[in-house]
């Protein structure tokens, strides 16, 4: 094979990848540099200078109304917690290390004489300029017990953490086209989080990437071949794209880029920008979708769930249809209402993921107080789940066991998420004497094996006159089932 361009990985996919990246905001580190902030050990994965920075740069305690740093030990033993030792498993301890990003660290510290607990983050969700942002490229990572090592094409950090794995790879030449890149990058970061292998890089990896020219698939730690997906946008961003891919990097960032490659790859890509504006490729696409600032944090905290022991991120219509769905609900109409309605899905797309999610993102905006949210499912196994879920993101949820167990839920003061089946809601919903006016109960339905949507309309509007009610189904409806949609809001999403 010879040395042309088009034979060259980083020449067709990483560097027009970190040209992209560095545009979008993400700051270049080469590899010296950023081996440099792991204290010069491939066997350590966190940039500990840049997390150990952020922490005590973002971080503080308030007691009695003043504000005070939290001690250089405190800010040690967070580091240390993000390291948890890998025998029970590459998932178990990913999501040991995802519930540690998303709530942070409780840390006992001595203040005027009074030790209480404090929390500690080491991400700011709320306010995503907050955080900083890293790029590197062949990240040399040693195997376990082994001097050996691999070395995954871009990493990108958050506050140091590695978020995003990526490998990169060159369309299939003349000839070959029977070789399919990305199945070639995927089976490399499959390949990668085995026990022997670097699983340490993945006990932090949110987003998982395979980008060639013209494909690009993601998913996230553990997800075998055939559940690597496509991401594609709802609206078009080909002039905000466009603009950043054509956008010239300044002077200085060139030169950090290209300093350890042959001469020969500068000016190649010097021809590149001379010749004029290029077009948006399909890993453009994949990582401008997936891989902005805000995107990329949204994705990790309201997007990824724990089920049965495997992790599951977003598919781009469960994302979508998520947003849309809140887009509605978060504005109240004339009568007082939040706008409902019905999400078509098709069957094996994920549907119940969906409705998990929306919860999640109900419960997690800070607008909405006093929230009842209400996940009626006729499948028992969601429920381990809907727990999970939950857990991660702070909250607690209760299993109505029986009707009146669920109205006394309703009827409580504080927030919550309830869990029950179709028989007991529709049994709570029956009580003569129940009314509850709260605009913020939120009815969630797995329409799987769905009952007519008539009858239960007339329930739920007698009992919860403001309460939005959202179905989730996979099958065909019925003219009649139609015009009842349209009484809870009409269709939300469909794919």
């Amino acid at each position: 094979m010879n040395n042309t361009p088009l034979d060259r990985e980083d020449h067709i996919s990483q560097i027009p990848a970190l040209q992209l990246l560095q545009n979008m905001g993400y700051t270049y580190l080469t590899p010296r540099e950023a081996l440099n902030l792991r204290g010069g050990r491939e066997s350590e994965v966190l940039l500990v200078g840049i997390l150990e920075d952020w922490l005590r740069k973002h971080n503080g305690i308030t007691y009695k109304g003043e504000q005070y740093a939290f001690s250089e030990g405190n800010i040690q033993a967070a580091i240390h917690a993000l390291k948890p030792v890998l025998m029970d498993g590459p998932i178990v301890v990913n999501e040991k290390v995802y519930d540690l990003l998303c709530l942070g660290k409780s840390l006992e510290q001595n203040i005027l004489g009074d030790v209480k607990s404090f929390t500690l983050n080491y991400v700011d969700w709320t306010h995503p300029e907050n955080n900083v942002y890293h790029v590197t490229e062949e990240f040399s990572v040693e195997r376990t017990a082994s001097h050996d090592t691999r070395r995954p094409d871009i990493i990108l950090f958050v506050n140091g953490i590695p978020f995003t794995v990526t490998e990169c790879k060159r369309p299939a030449l003349p000839g070959k086209e029977h070789e399919d890149p990305l199945e070639q990058a995927i089976s490399q970061q499959i390949r990668n989080q085995k026990e022997d292998e670097i699983p340490k890089l993945f006990t932090y990896s949110q987003v998982l990437m395979g980008v060639s020219k013209n494909a690009a698939k993601y998913a996230t730690a553990g997800t075998s071949m055939k559940f690597w997906s496509m991401w594609k946008e709802d609206t078009n961003v080909d002039t905000e794209l466009g603009a950043l891919i054509n956008r010239p990097l300044p002077a200085v960032q060139k030169e950090r880029l290209f300093a350890q490659r042959e001469a020969s790859v500068r000016a190649f890509f010097n021809d590149l920008e001379k010749a004029g504006p290029r077009e948006i490729t399909a890993q453009d696409r994949a990582v401008y979708g997936l891989c902005r600032h805000n995107r990329l944090l949204e994705l990790t905290y309201r997007f990824i769930l724990f089920d049965a022991g495997e992790k599951k991120i977003a598919r781009y219509q469960q994302y979508f249809c998520v947003r849309k769905a809140m887009d509605r609900l978060l504005e109240l109409n004339k009568e007082g209402r939040r706008e409902g309605g019905v999400v078509w899905h098709t069957q094996g797309s994920g549907k119940s993921l969906t409705m998990v999610m929306l919860a999640k993102a109900i419960a997690l905006e800070p607008s909405i107080r006093n929230y009842k949210i209400i996940l009626v499912t006729d499948r028992v196994d969601l429920d381990d789940q809907i727990y999970d879920t939950f857990t991660h993101c702070g909250r607690e949820v209760v299993q109505a066991t029986t009707g009146s167990h669920l109205l006394e839920l309703l009827q409580g003061n504080k927030d919550c998420i309830i869990a029950t089946v179709i028989d007991k809601f529709e049994a709570a919903l029956k009580k003569k004497d129940f009314r509850d006016e709260n605009p913020n109960i939120f009815v969630l339905v797995d329409e799987g094996h769905r009952t007519q949507y008539g009858p239960r309309h007339a329930l739920m509007r007698k009992a919860l006159p403001f309460g939005c009610y959202i179905g989730f189904t996979g099958t065909p409806l019925m003219k009649l089932e139609k015009n009842t949609m349209v009484k809870f809001g009409g269709l939300i999403d469909s794919y």
